[in-house]
């Protein structure tokens, strides 16, 4: 069961952004033969998180917006690290919020072809079988300011080379004892461009390829050949990848291939109040600091799914944004603003009670039982009417009500009237106590001539939110705060002070709450509860006991801190 009113994900309209820009001139121009071919390659060796978001989001939308085609293809080169549930769970995440691929693609598939380009690079002369561990090739890798020093095995003939790849792809040789590398310049200015690594060997069964090879390519070398097999036009990266551009384009050139993708660069998404580290976050799945890959507090699409957040919210998020060249962090009140939009327009209303204190009418009889019509949306009325039941025993928060209240106070207090919100207006008249003191009832009149009405000749100031005894259900809050109570994280120096930096109150569980009852739920219907926020169904459910994950405040809490 949900009542809210969902539209497809990805429709909102895109800003003008550089990259926008720069594939408008293209066409201008008449490159690309006027196409626009893009794609979107993730490692399946984690779960998506938000940044991927942000990625998803450009290339799908630059293809869709230029009338072109995305790929997905999974950059499968390391299989010690890839699964095929991560395959699964990528592509399911993609669909969720929107998008459908043009083509399925994996690198894996061309791992022949890899092959036969890279012998013809060592024809060439532009490639050599190398020797050196890897710690004996970063001592030689020189520094921005250094020079590199050659390979002792950079000068190996043509022939031995062919050889000794040849043995390579056999496996006569243990992992790690050579690699091939491309023979570029130790000099360069650019790092990247000093005879970085082709192929390693790896003796490892692939998700894809199973026990056919024992030797895989480098990321760097199959990233910029897979988009050139797959006849790529616009490659769209991060950052990271500006000085890996030079690479890419030399390989191209050495093998004369006849595509050239254009790449462009973008800055990474970056959040404040979490990390989109693969490595950060599997730590505090295996450290047990957080619940799975799909606690709602990590910034996973599992775990944003989880939690109840919508794809369009995420994709409006991406809209609003846009992209730039410089790395930013992002606050995260702007993500949860975008949420909030999204949820005060699509989800219906419902009452909540967090902290319940029994109130009893004293002047309605014990079997009288009124049904009251509400809302489910205050502001649209397509969304249609509930039922609520008024009787003499009622739950009200007790944080709406205090004993000894200020005159600002405006919700229940003793000799003090309230508005039942959607109900009528009631007077506390006396206050039960328990042994310790505590507050447990209330004793409370009715006005039953103010269903509806404003009574006339007083004022009354406060509405709270109420459920009758006959009329509620237990329900187990989760209530979800940010993951981190530092801004940065990811600046932490060590392990033991990013771990330190996670905020011990991010969840807090109230298995006290009663929330109207609501049957056939759904996982992940979302519902505004009156007064406290917006919250989503969670898998954790069951038909007698529902249990709600925070999804976001109603107002922004951490601007004012």
């Amino acid at each position: 069961m949900s009542d809210s009113k969902e539209p497809a994900a990805g429709t909102a309209t895109t800003p003008t952004h550089f990259i926008r820009n720069r594939i408008k001139s293209d066409l201008d121009e008449g490159k690309h033969n006027g196409a626009v071919r893009t794609r979107f390659p993730p490692q399946p060796n984690g779960f998506l998180h938000v940044g991927h978001v942000r990625s998803i989001w450009l290339n799908f939308s630059t293809a869709a917006e230029n009338g072109g085609t995305c790929n997905l293809r999974f950059d499968d080169t390391n299989p010690l690290k890839e699964e095929q549930q991560y395959i699964n769970a990528i592509k399911e995440d993609i669909e969720w919020l929107g998008y459908s691929w043009s083509k399925e693609c994996y690198t894996s598939s061309y791992f022949e072809d890899f092959w036969a380009l890279a012998v013809k690079l060592i024809e060439k002369g532009l490639a050599y079988v190398c020797d050196l561990s890897a710690d004996e090739v970063k001592q030689t890798r020189g520094t921005l300011k250094e020079p590199g020093k050659e390979s002792p095995y950079r000068g190996r003939s043509v022939q031995e080379n062919l050889q000794l790849f040849e043995a390579m792809r056999r496996g006569d040789f243990p992992d790690g004892s050579k690699t091939l590398r491309a023979k570029i310049d130790m000099a360069s200015g650019n790092i990247n461009l000093r005879d970085p690594a082709l192929y390693r060997i790896r003796h490892a069964s692939h998700h894809q390829t199973g026990d056919l090879w024992c030797v895989y390519p480098m990321y760097d070398w199959a990233h910029g050949l897979s988009d050139a097999v797959e006849d790529i036009t616009h490659s769209l990266c991060t950052l990271e990848f500006q000085d890996h551009r030079p690479l890419y384009e030399w390989l191209l050139e050495a093998l004369d291939h006849p595509n050239r993708p254009q790449q462009i660069e973008f800055a990474r998404l970056n959040l404040s109040y979490t990390v989109t580290s693969k490595r950060k976050l599997r730590m505090l799945v295996e450290k047990e600091k957080v619940r799975g890959w799909d606690d709602p507090r990590m910034p996973t699409v599992r775990g944003l799914r989880r939690r109840g957040v919508p794809a369009a919210a995420l994709i409006a998020f991406c809209d609003r944004l846009g992209v730039s060249k410089k790395d930013t962090v992002i606050d995260y009140g702007i993500l949860e603003d975008e949420i909030r939009s999204h949820l005060n327009e699509h989800a219906s209303r419902r009452f909540c009670v967090e902290n319940p204190l029994r109130v009893t009418i004293t002047n309605w009889s014990e079997d009288e039982v009124q049904e009251i019509k509400a809302p489910l949306h205050p502001q649209d009325p397509s969304f249609g009417e509930r039922t609520l039941k008024m009787a003499r025993h009622l739950w009200i928060d007790a944080d709406d009500f205090m004993e000894d209240a200020p005159k600002k106070f405006f919700r229940l207090a003793p000799g003090r009237e309230v508005r039942l919100r959607y109900g009528y207006v009631i007077k506390c008249e006396e206050v039960v106590k328990d042994e310790t003191g505590k507050v447990v009832e209330l004793m409370c009149t009715c006005d039953k001539e103010t269903l509806g009405a404003k009574p006339e000749g007083r004022k009354v100031k406060g509405v709270i939110h109420w459920l009758a005894d006959c009329h509620k259900q237990k329900a187990q809050l989760r209530v979800y705060d940010r993951l981190f109570k530092q801004e940065n994280p990811a600046a932490a120096d060590s392990d033991e002070e990013f771990l330190a930096a996670l905020n011990p109150d991010s969840l807090v569980e109230n298995d006290q709450a009663f929330v109207e009852p609501l049957s056939g739920l759904g996982v992940g219907d979302a519902f505004q509860f009156e007064r406290i926020g917006y919250f989503a169904t969670d898998a954790d459910s069951t038909a007698d006991g529902p249990v709600f994950n925070r999804v976001v405040t109603l107002r922004d809490s951490w601007s004012q801190t």
